[in-house]
């Protein structure tokens, strides 16, 4: 337990409340959009501390939010909503999904700084709402329910885009295929950790009476390709992607350890915040130096074990973020969490719900309602939440106890870029206007609704160490079995790209 005299309970953090709601209601234009599901949200987070804080908020930030672009910024209106009156009050500059920790991460530091009293931290998306009232409006028709990919539609595509590489979906495969042949498996064994892992997410969500799908699924219901979980992009299916279609909510409150005592929340009710740390990769995926592993989020996590004077033994829960599988694949393998052990406490976004950059506001209120299970026959229960944002480029882990971890001190930076940028080999110089013999480094293939390939990308090194892109086309049966049929690992495989008539270039397996 932590020395009572050595720390000032009014500068020790802990989460009071909690709270997460999901609408599904049919009617859409009946439905709750981004705004009134974070006013539910804060309201029930408030009433899970007892009622009565938030008219002591001094803190309000918001996770932005991508549904109800028109409502933006909507911290004033939401507010007012709510009856507060915060002197600080923001909303973050994108939804990315480290943002909810990072958010809890600074509003520790200014309580331990002294500098906030109650802060509120709350998010939403209400894209399933969204979608289905722009398809009401349209006259009817199928919604689509493709919104990041939506949000690229009016700007003018640049290289990577030009190939395909526009979404997250389109993007997080290279690192599920370059981690693959880094980690010697064959892409049945990697398909097989996926499905494990995803799996055990569907029966965590079952459990969880907030998650969006509640249903168990097999791994092999999860690997299969069938009509009902067709291919997205390779070698992802439907049922291990990140599933937006959801309304959902979720905030929480944090305050002094002093401040809640003083309000009667008994010991057993709180949860205490620990150190965290913050990493990033280059936000442009082609000045990467490769896509077999994250220096930030290596640095992300193993710092914020070391912050807290924490051995991976200690830990009880986690959560590893969980947009695509490659991402809790390569954090499992940086802390040596085993494949047989839980990895959500939500139930991943899948099967939990992805309600964008609030994801992680979903998963620190489930892992709060988990301490303080565990609290009862383990005081000092723990649990360790990583949230990763943008495409595998931001990351921000942090720590959650029942009890003080001892040497809690707050504040505290976070900021341990440095550490990260150090660990990074020298990225290749990208030369788009290559075509030539090649190396294939990673790739992925894209597939239309039904199941069929519509194109591919390869990103590929020329022999001067360059890296460029190629195309895959839909018509190229040869160079896609390659690549899709597991037979022989093609990363590191030597191919040609040859300039087609729209300026793009064109792969093909074996040299010229």
């Amino acid at each position: 337990m932590i020395d009572a005299r050595a720390v000032d309970p009014a500068r020790v953090p802990v989460i009071v409340g909690v709270g997460q709601v999901e609408d599904r209601e049919p009617d859409p234009f009946a439905a709750r959009d981004s705004l009134g599901l974070m006013v539910d949200a804060l309201h029930a987070a408030d009433a899970d501390a007892g009622g009565g804080w938030l008219a002591e908020v001094d803190s309000l930030d918001v996770v932005d939010q991508i549904s109800f672009r028109d409502l933006n910024p909507l911290v004033d209106p939401l507010a007012a909503a709510l009856g507060m009156s915060p002197a600080r009050r923001a909303q973050t500059a994108m939804p990315m999904g480290d943002s909810p920790v990072r958010l809890l991460n600074e509003a520790a530091n200014r309580i331990g700084a002294g500098e906030t009293r109650v802060a509120a931290i709350v998010g939403a998306e209400a894209l399933r709402t969204a979608a289905r009232r722009a398809a009401a409006r349209a006259g009817g028709g199928e919604a689509d329910h493709n919104a990041m990919r939506a949000r690229h539609r009016d700007r003018a595509p640049d290289y990577r885009q030009r190939y395909g590489l526009v979404a997250p979906v389109d993007i997080y495969p290279l690192y599920e295929n370059a981690t693959r042949s880094a980690w010697g498996q064959s892409l049945a064994q990697a398909q097989a950790e996926s499905a494990a892992i995803w799996a055990d997410f569907s029966v965590v969500a079952a459990a969880n009476p907030h998650a969006w799908l509640r249903t168990p699924r097999t791994a092999a219901e999860i690997a299969t390709p069938t009509a009902d979980n067709r291919r997205i992009a390779f070698p992802y299916a439907k049922l291990m992607v990140a599933n937006s279609s959801v309304n959902q909510g979720a905030g929480f409150l944090v305050t002094s350890l002093a401040h809640a005592r003083a309000r009667g929340i008994p010991d057993a009710r709180l949860v205490h915040v620990g150190h965290g740390a913050a990493a990033h990769e280059p936000d442009d995926i082609l000045a990467r130096d490769g896509y077999a592993a994250s220096a930030g989020m290596r640095v992300s996590l193993e710092a914020t074990l070391r912050l807290n004077a924490l051995e991976i033994a200690d830990v009880d829960h986690v959560e590893l973020y969980s947009c695509f599988p490659c991402v809790p694949k390569m954090a499992r393998r940086v802390i040596g969490w085993p494949l047989a052990r839980a990895m959500s406490v939500v139930g991943g976004l899948t099967f939990g719900g992805g309600p964008i950059g609030n994801y992680m506001s979903h998963a620190i209120a489930a892992m709060v309602d988990r301490l303080r299970g565990d609290g009862a026959t383990r005081a000092q229960a723990v649990g360790l939440l990583f949230g990763n944002g943008g495409v595998a480029t931001h990351n921000h882990s942090i720590v959650l106890s029942a009890a003080a971890l001892p040497g809690t001190r707050f504040p505290r930076q976070t900021d341990y870029q440095a550490q990260a940028d150090a660990l990074r080999a020298a990225a290749p110089r990208v030369d788009p206007d290559y075509d030539g013999d090649g190396i294939v480094e990673t790739y992925t293939l894209f597939y239309d609704r039904t199941g069929a390939p519509r194109a591919g990308v390869v990103v590929a090194l020329n022999p001067a160490g360059c890296r460029f892109l190629a195309r895959v086309q839909a018509g190229d049966a040869a160079t896609i079995a390659f690549l899709t049929d597991g037979v022989a690992d093609p990363i590191g495989t030597r191919g040609i790209a040859r300039r087609a008539a729209d300026g793009l270039v064109d792969w093909t397996i074996g040299a010229a």
